[in-house]
Formats: structure tokens, C-alpha cells, sequence
């Protein structure tokens, strides 16, 4: 059960898996998605509180006016009975009804009109609802549950004031919220006021917070708009770079694969000639030598010894040859001995064959270097002999290695030439570019210098092997334990015999 679902995840994980390009583009677009929208969401919010604040400024403003304008209604009513009602005695029934056709006859706009109740809930006055008039309405409660005609009394009982509640319209008798400002004639015991309805204040409030929501949408989607923008810029320059890249790619890799197929051809035709040269001369040589040695040998001449001891001589050299070519193919002393003794027989074995002066120096030092950098510091090192060799006309070559806390260092110096002013980079030739790319490979650096001495000039080539190449003592005994246990250890080399 556990391996098919294994399986599963892992056909899933292939199939979903993201390439270097996808994780690059994703990892450059995603903060910029995440700030957008972050700051769409703060752009949103600061938005909607500021337009909210001046919504509620400005129906609280309209709520105001409206207030204000009932009053200024219920104070120019009184003004119109106060002589009526002033010179009223509390039972006088004449004044009241007298006072109750001034106010019935006071309505206004479409659906304003003054109302009347006594303190026992009885409604008087109600000049478009006239179905009320004359009935008890304290238990009144609007579809809010508010006790309207209770709160009228009480506010009245308490002198003026507003009251907002919900009333039937006159025109279509469906609720809408009214303000209904009220004030009393205590001594009849009436609550009088007015009313008016604020669905118009509402819905314009509620217009401007539908504007304000488009609004935001709109940024929503203008943001939105800039941000795709931004994205396909970002995939478009990405594209293009990955294009470039890939075709700089595609340059260098033809150019190297080119490069190793020279170099290859270039090392078949030097083995080529080599053996032609050399083993394939010298292997004629004593074949003849053979041959003539069996003739003497057949007809009894004395010399036939003589001619052997040629062939033999001869047949030496050729394999002293094949050992010259086996080593500069791949030196077995390197992998005997370790870097230094192979440094010290390159070098001796190039003065000899050269005639140039050599000198050869090194530190016996407790670290190890890998395998890859001992490699490259030997490849690098015939590289730099050969160049000597072939280009610098120099008398006298030394070469030093040695070992440091922060790695090793090779430096090889000669009194040729020189190189025309100061390098601190490899050259265009094939022999500085291998150089280059060796020490690249390592994560060491490669300076060349010209050098001058008076009249003396020469080259320094001097290469740092970086402290991840260089495995330490300790861990090389560690190392050493694990691949042979105490038991079947190795017996001990002769000191001094591997510098590195």
C-alpha cells in the first residue's frame, strides 16, 4: 500500500517539478505579487475608512439640516396656536378642537404633516393617516420593535427632542425611517410634533458607498492592470535573458567541444608522432639488428654478439620511450608518490631534455590535497613548462610549492621574455585558457605577472589552490582508519617522500 502511493507522489512531484528558469522567474515575481498585493489590500482599506468618515460626516450633516428644518416646522405651528393655547383653560374643549384644525390643516410636501397624541396614547391629529385619529396607539411598536407612540409621550413628558423610528408612508403606506421631532402642551397633556421621513439621506449614503466601492474596484483592477503589465515585462525581459543565455550557452559549449576534439587531434597527432618518431625508429633499428645478428650467427662470424648488444641497446631505449610517453600521458609517480615528487621529476626530466636551468622547492606540509587539485596543479604545471619551452627563451626555470592555513599555492617563475605589461588575467592562448579553466574548476585563482629586475625580465605564474581542496591530517587519518581497520593497516611510508 505504502510503495503505489510512493510511487503516486513521486510521478507527481516529476510532473509538477519546477525547471531552473520556472523557480527563477517565480522567485523574482513573487515578492513583487506579494508587495502589489499588499498594497492593493492597504490602498482598499485606507480607502473605504476615509470615504466611510465622510460618508458619515455627510449623513449626519443631512440628519442635522432635517432636525434643524422640523423644529423651525413645530416653532412656527405654536407661533400659529400660542394665543389659542395661551389664553386656554386645561378642559377648554373649544380651544383644543379649535387648535386641532390648525394643525390638521398644516401639512406640507408630499408627505410632511403635524401629529397629536394625549399622554394616554390616544392619537387627535393626523391629517393623512385619518383612520388613527380617535384610537389608542400606546402600544404601538414599529417593525423594529420600538415603541413609537410611548416615545413620543416620554420625549414630550421630558419637554422636546427627537425621536427616529419607523413609520408607514402616506403615499404607499410601506415603512421607511423617520425623525419625528417632538415637543408638549402640558397642560392639556398632548405630545405634538412632526416627522420626516430620511430614505432619501439613506439612499444617498448608501449611492456613495456604492461609489466608493466601484471606485475601489477600479484601483482593484487598475493595479491589477499595472502589475500584469509589470509581470509580463519581468517574463519578457526573463525570456529574452534566457534566449541570450542559452544561445552563449550554446556558443560556448560549441567552442569548447570544439576545443577538446583540437585538443584531442593535438594529443593523437603528438602520440602519433611520438611512436613514429621515436618507438617506431628505434623497434626498426633492432629489427635489423636481429636480423643481421641471425645472419652472422649462421655463417659463424664473431661479431653477431656485437650486433645483439646493439638491438638490445636499442630495444632499451624504446622502452625507456614508451615510459617517457606513458608518463607524460599520466605521470604514475603522481599517484605513487603524491604532487611533489611528480613536480620534482617533471621539472628535472624538462632540464634535461631542454638544457634550462631548473630549480625545484617544496614544504613538507600535513595537509592532503584532492585528487582533482593534485591533477590540475601537475596539468597546470606541464602547461606552463611547455610555454617556457616553446615561447619564452628563458635560461632558468624555478618552480615552488608549498602549503598554507588557507591552501596551497604553486608558483613557477623563469627569466624569459615576459609578457607585455601587467596580467592579472589568462591570455587568449589555448595553453593560458586551460590554465584558466583547471584552476576555474577548483575555485582557485591564477595570476600571471611580468617581472622585472633590472635589466632582467621574466614571467610569474603563481596559482592558490582554495582551504576546500585541501583535506586536513587529522581527517586523512579518520579517512584512513575507516578504509583499513588497526588490524590490516598499511605499513608506514618512508618520510619526505609526499609533499602533498
Amino acid at each position: 500500500m505504502t510503495r503505489p502511493l510512493a510511487r503516486s507522489a513521486r510521478r507527481f512531484s516529476d510532473r509538477f517539478a519546477l525547471s531552473y528558469g520556472q523557480k527563477l522567474f517565480l522567485l523574482a515575481t513573487l515578492p513583487l505579487i506579494l508587495a502589489v498585493a499588499a498594497i492593493s489590500l492597504l490602498v482598499a482599506a485606507q480607502s473605504r475608512a476615509l470615504a466611510e468618515r465622510e460618508i458619515a460626516a455627510l449623513e449626519r450633516q443631512m440628519i442635522a439640516a432635517k432636525k434643524a428644518e422640523l423644529r423651525n416646522y413645530v416653532t412656527q405651528a405654536r407661533n400659529g396656536f400660542n394665543r389659542i393655547y395661551g389664553m386656554a383653560g386645561p378642559t377648554d374643549a373649544e380651544a383644543q378642537e379649535h387648535v386641532k384644525q390648525i394643525l390638521s390643516a398644516m401639512i406640507y410636501g408630499d408627505e410632511g404633516f403635524f401629529f397629536v397624541y394625549d399622554y394616554d396614547g390616544t392619537n387627535l391629529v393626523s391629517p393623512r393617516q385619518t383612520d388613527m385619529i380617535g384610537r389608542n396607539w400606546l402600544d404601538l411598536s414599529d417593525g423594529n420593535g420600538v415603541p413609537v407612540v410611548q416615545e413620543f409621550i416620554a420625549t414630550a413628558r421630558e419637554g422636546t427632542g427627537y425621536v427616529t423610528h419607523l413609520w408607514p408612508k402616506p403615499s404607499t403606506g410601506e415603512e421607511a425611517l423617520m425623525v419625528s421631532y417632538v415637543t408638549a402642551l402640558h397642560s392639556w397633556k398632548w405630545a405634538m410634533g412632526t416627522g420626516v421621513f430620511i430614505d432619501d439621506v439613506l439612499a444617498t449614503t448608501a449611492a456613495a458607498r456604492a461609489d466608493v466601492e466601484a471606485r475601489v474596484q477600479r484601483t482593484f483592477l487598475h493595479i491589477g492592470g499595472i502589475t500584469l503589465g509589470a509581470l509580463m515585462l519581468v517574463f519578457g525581459s526573463g525570456l529574452l535573458i534566457n534566449i541570450r543565455e542559452r544561445r552563449l550557452a550554446d556558443a560556448k559549449l560549441k567552442a569548447l567541444t570544439q576545443r577538446v576534439f583540437d585538443a584531442q587531434e593535438e594529443e593523437r597527432g603528438r602520440v602519433a608522432r611520438e611512436l613514429h618518431d621515436g618507438i617506431s625508429q628505434l623497434l626498426v633499428g633492432v629489427r635489423y639488428a636481429l636480423d643481421s645478428a641471425r645472419r652472422r650467427l649462421d655463417a659463424g662470424d664473431a661479431r653477431a654478439g656485437e650486433t645483439l648488444d646493439r638491438g638490445m641497446a636499442s630495444l632499451s631505449g624504446a622502452i625507456q620511450e614508451v615510459r617517457r610517453i606513458s608518463r607524460d600521458l599520466r605521470p604514475g609517480v603522481l599517484d605513487d608518490l603524491g604532487l611533489g615528487p611528480a613536480l620534482k621529476a617533471l621539472v628535472e626530466d624538462f632540464g634535461t631534455r631542454t638544457g634550462i636551468e631548473t630549480d625545484f622547492s617544496t614544504v613538507v606540509f600535513r595537509n592532503r590535497l584532492h585528487n582533482d587539485a593534485k591533477i590540475a596543479l601537475y596539468r597546470i604545471a606541464q602547461e606552463a613548462l611547455t610555454n617556457i619551452e616553446r615561447h619564452s627563451g628563458a635560461s632558468r626555470v624555478a618552480m615552488d610549492l608549498r602549503g598554507h592555513r588557507s591552501g596551497a599555492t604553486l608558483k613557477i617563475s623563469d627569466d624569459g621574455c615576459g609578457l607585455p605589461g601587467h596580467v592579472n588575467k589568462a591570455g587568449k592562448g589555448m595553453g593560458l585558457r586551460n590554465m584558466q579553466e583547471r584552476v576555474d574548476q577548483m575555485g582557485g585563482t591564477l595570476r600571471i605577472f611580468s617581472t622585472r629586475s633590472g635589466t632582467e625580465t621574466g614571467t610569474l605564474i603563481e596559482v592558490t589552490v582554495p582551504p576546500s581542496k585541501v583535506i586536513d591530517a587529522n581527517e586523512l587519518d579518520l579517512d584512513s582508519q575507516d578504509r583499513h581497520p588497526p588490524e590490516a593497516a598499511p605499513a608506514p611510508r618512508s618520510k619526505g617522500k609526499e609533499s602533498a
